[in-house]
């Protein structure tokens, strides 16, 4: 259930991030969130609903966002 954080999985395809690039979302059973895939936001699950608001997100975590050794390589 954790790969799925008991969320339907049709849900989970159809789900996006509400940032301006609506993204698709990774599944984070660790942390138990849904992870941006563009801006790397954590959207939290509270009894099984997803809480889909930015003021509520997680930031990004360093080890989710890109840095500069990632955009820098050549």
């Amino acid at each position: 259930m954790s790969e799925t954080l008991g969320l339907d999985p049709l849900l989970l395809e159809i789900l996006a991030c509400p940032c301006e690039a609506h993204a698709a979302l990774e599944v984070d059973g660790a942390r138990q969130l849904l992870v941006c895939t563009v801006c790397f936001r954590g959207f939290p699950v509270r009894d099984g609903i997803p809480v889909m608001l930015l003021d509520e997100a997680l930031p990004p975590t360093t080890r989710d966002a890109p840095g500069p050794q990632d955009s820098a390589e050549a």
